[in-house]
């Protein structure tokens, strides 16, 4: 009987994959898409860029001031005349830079490129969550089935024992065979037990990425066509246009070169005009209104400064020069990713086939062995339980070469930058 309800357990736990309240491989991607707080950390961060090239924007635009005062004044004159005056002031300027030795025009380009830039470090960000919310996924479903498989191999054991143990009593095998039989079973079960925590931990980390707890069952996906580049030159291809790496290498630099023409704005001319307006009342006991406009145009030339101004520039060319060598390496560094991304497709692939057909052929013959077992032919418990023992891992190793199948795709697409929510219909 208590066979028969591990039977029942063993069939809920394998049915739970197909149950339609089962947590999804998308499903979790979605999900880490919208909670993961180091994402939504970057969107915010994404955010203040925008917000940056605005302020760019308003170095163009003119500076408006308003401004006034008034006071209240008492005087005495040598005739002992008491005079109180109340002076006003209202006055309105008005600021236009005219040109500042194009550090204007080259900042708002930067700030531009910051933005870009911002987007392609929150794309970064988003294929690193992806890949990590796959991988706790599709580890937490890995540990799950070998928690199943271990619970059949444990009752396979248990009831092995009790056979061998009947067999002993009548004198078919030896007390060595139920020895056998007895360790694999206690072998059993602590492979079940460090399954069972390798679970628990796989959980935990699952829901940490993720950002909710896993309140369903957890299964994978159905056969989802990734848009996989065809061919390795295709790789190459897209991954120069969008790995977010070398886009993030390539805006920085662009960024320092800019920074250069900035430094060399501080060592030219600037030229600035303004209109000012003020309305005074009640200036003296002789002076009642007056209205003064003023137009001022005004150039400066930074001809020396210490030396500053002279050392930054000659700083940011050698950030320049440095950030144009890490985009030589970036260029370097992608390339190889793509080249080991879609060398681990390819092989992953086969070796996941070739493991299937290992599977097939470790139960053809673990059934065959345990047969000829039972019939009492010449079969040894040994040979029993090695037979298990191959099929278990057989198993096993084809769960967790399923499992790299799938990564070694999504490891595809992020080196070639289309690990995103868009890529995969995640919004």
């Amino acid at each position: 009987m208590k066979y028969f309800f591990k039977i029942i357990l063993i069939f809920v736990l394998f049915s739970g994959f197909n149950e339609s309240k089962a947590n999804e491989l998308l499903k979790s991607l979605k999900l880490a898409y919208l909670n993961n707080s180091k994402l939504n950390a970057e969107r915010a961060n994404m955010r203040a860029s925008r917000e940056e090239k605005r302020e760019a924007v308003s170095e163009f635009l003119p500076n408006v001031t308003i401004s006034g005062y008034k006071s209240s004044q008492d005087s005495f004159n040598s005739n002992l005349d008491d005079v109180n005056i109340d002076p006003k002031e209202r006055s309105i300027l008005v600021e236009q830079k005219i040109f500042q030795g194009f550090s204007g025009v080259a900042n708002l380009q930067k700030k531009r490129k910051g933005q870009q830039l911002g987007q392609f470090k929150l794309k970064k960000v988003e294929q690193e969550i992806l890949l990590e919310a796959a991988k706790a996924h599709t580890e937490l479903l890995l540990n799950k089935k070998k928690v199943d498989y271990n619970l059949i191999n444990l009752d396979l054991l248990e009831r092995q024992v009790e056979t061998d143990q009947n067999r002993l009593e009548k004198g078919e095998i030896s007390l060595t065979d139920l020895a056998q039989s007895e360790s694999s079973l206690a072998g059993a079960q602590a492979d079940l037990i460090a399954a069972q925590n390798d679970l628990v931990t796989s959980k935990a980390n699952f829901e940490k990425i993720v950002g909710e707890k896993l309140t369903n069952d957890i299964k994978g996906t159905e056969e989802t066509n990734l848009n996989l580049p065809k061919s390795l030159a295709e790789a190459y291809k897209i991954a120069n246009l969008e790995n977010p790496n070398l886009q993030i290498a390539t805006l920085e630099y662009m960024q320092a070169k800019l920074d250069v023409t900035i430094a060399g704005s501080e060592l030219s001319p600037t030229a600035t005009l303004s209109y000012e307006r003020a309305e005074q009342d009640n200036i003296s006991s002789t002076i009642q209104e007056r209205t003064q406009e003023t137009v001022k145009a005004t150039a400066k030339w930074p001809l020396f400064a210490g030396g500053k101004n002279a050392f930054n520039y000659r700083k940011f060319k050698e950030i320049k020069n440095q950030k144009e060598l890490l985009l030589e390496d970036q260029k370097k560094t992608t390339e190889t990713e793509v080249a080991n991304a879609w060398s681990s497709y390819q092989s992953s692939k086969s070796v996941l086939d070739s493991i299937r057909s290992q599977v097939k052929a470790a139960e053809i013959a673990n059934e065959g062995i345990t047969l000829e077992y039972e019939s009492g032919s010449s079969r040894s418990t040994l040979e029993v339980i090695q037979s298990r023992s191959i099929l278990l891992n057989a198993r096993i190793d084809l769960a967790s070469s399923e499992r790299n199948f799938l990564i070694s795709q999504f490891n595809l697409l992020s080196s070639i930058g289309r690990l995103t929510a868009k890529q995969l219909n995640l919004i």
